[in-house]
């Protein structure tokens, strides 16, 4: 009973802090395990070192031979500075403001597990993760306000699942995702060229925020095929997730609009479609010696899904539509762990995350994403029986993002101006796990 009122508190704990940001490509949190963290995610769907292998490949439970509780946190730390190269309004005149300051911010990410035998074959478990989230926040008036202030996006993804062994290699499992989104979008509007004309823009910003939040259902499945006892693969599916996202539209106009402005500026209702994506990972562990391990994983995620981001408004206001225009992207990764005892174990790992995006003219302020570069490290240490932690650091490496998107009279980003510049990016993640068995 002590176990499952721990797991209630920590489920409201996720709940009230849920991620604000993103560190895998495009807006995926891929941090879900600090066990996993060292190691860069490498095996992620073949290494089954604890319960978290819920998330990454469900069958693995079948190798979870106690009931097991974990619980983990995340310290986040991503930088993301924008250098304006040219940034005009689409009359052609210079956009007037900052750089943004950074777009980047520390956050904290927890995710909860908890596994428990039901016969020598059979093994339930129920995962609270963040799969997906972001935050990017600039100044409110840097040259890009136009574009994007603030970008939030939560989601809160419960995970019952079921694991059960068909062999002596061979294992399935699969659950639902019953997943939760919220998003909150801002920024500046340029009333001065909407209501005045060409000749005063950027003499008369408002200011939008929109609003809105969902839940809807998925799936996941995964296998387990152990080859040998030190050597296993491990193929997990998680499926795209619908949202349709509903809220509100809060408009600040300024003083001094012509009366059309008020009237087709109202605060409005509002919906939106996310689709979360499909992936696919393939992941091969090999147990060397007792002291050694060796693990890789490719990650295949749908991206396509996310072509647009597009407003609809109750009122009648043409819809606000951002064109995004994302492909499918890998994740590649491989690490080693080393066991000198029975009490420590040390992990690294290397990783490559391709960016979803197609090229800068579709790359957006709100997300900011290129090409990352992991290097991971980590340690867990056993306490006692029914006791270990782990401890994970990150340092990502990111390509320079650059925005290169230009306004035409006709194009969707007629109202808010070219926006041309470069970013310099990187992130810091430290994580910290512990584990209970009973």
């Amino acid at each position: 009973m002590n176990c499952i009122r721990l797991f209630m508190f920590i489920s409201l704990c996720i709940v009230f802090l849920s991620p604000s940001l993103t560190q895998a490509a495009g807006f995926a949190l891929i941090e879900q395990s600090v066990s996993g963290l060292g190691n860069a995610y490498s095996g992620g769907a073949a290494s089954v070192e604890d319960a978290s292998t819920i998330y990454y490949n469900p069958a693995g439970l079948t190798k979870i031979k106690d009931n097991q509780l974990i619980t983990a946190g995340y310290i986040i730390i991503p930088s993301a500075k924008f250098t304006n190269e040219g940034s005009k309004v689409v009359t052609g005149a210079p956009m007037i403001g900052g750089n943004g300051g950074d777009g980047g911010g520390a956050s904290f990410v927890p995710n909860l597990y908890f596994a428990s035998r039901l016969t020598d074959k059979a093994v339930v478990g129920i995962g609270i993760t963040a799969p997906f989230g972001l935050t990017t926040e600039y100044d409110n008036d840097w040259v890009g306000r136009y574009h994007g202030v603030k970008s939030h996006l939560i989601t809160i993804n419960i995970m019952p699942v079921l694991a059960y062994k068909l062999g002596d290699k061979l294992s399935v499992g699969g659950g639902i995702n019953l997943m939760y989104a919220k998003a909150e979008l801002t920024n500046a509007v340029d009333f001065g060229l909407i209501g005045l004309g060409p000749g005063q823009s950027q003499s008369a910003d408002g200011f939008v925020e929109l609003e809105g939040d969902n839940w809807a259902f998925g799936f996941n499945v995964g296998l387990l095929y152990e080859f040998s006892e030190n050597t296993r693969m491990g193929i997990a599916y998680h499926s795209k997730v619908k949202h349709k996202l509903k809220g509100d539209a809060d408009f600040t106009i300024p003083a001094g609009m012509p009366s059309p402005i008020y009237t087709a500026f109202i605060d409005s209702a509002i919906t939106a479609k996310l689709t979360t994506p499909a992936d696919i990972s393939l992941s091969l562990y090999h147990q060397i010696n007792p002291q050694w391990a060796v693990m890789g994983d490719i990650k295949w995620t749908d991206w396509s899904v996310f072509d647009e981001i597009r407003i609809k408004f109750d009122s009648g206001l043409q819809d606000n539509v951002t064109t995004t225009n994302w492909k499918s992207s890998f994740r590649y990764s491989i690490g080693a762990s080393y066991k000198p005892d029975n009490k420590w174990i040390f992990k690294a790992g290397i990783a490559l995350d391709k960016t979803p995006i197609r090229d800068e003219t579709y790359r957006t302020p709100r997300i900011p994403c290129e090409d990352r570069f992991w290097i991971a490290i980590g340690a867990g240490y056993q306490i006692s029986k029914s006791a270990s932690v782990d401890l994970g650091y990150v340092h990502i490496f990111t390509d320079d993002p650059k925005i290169r998107k230009t306004a035409t009279p006709t194009n969707e980003d007629r109202t808010r101006g070219s926006l041309i510049g470069t970013y310099e990016a990187h992130v810091n993640i430290i994580g910290a796990q512990l584990k209970l068995v009973f």
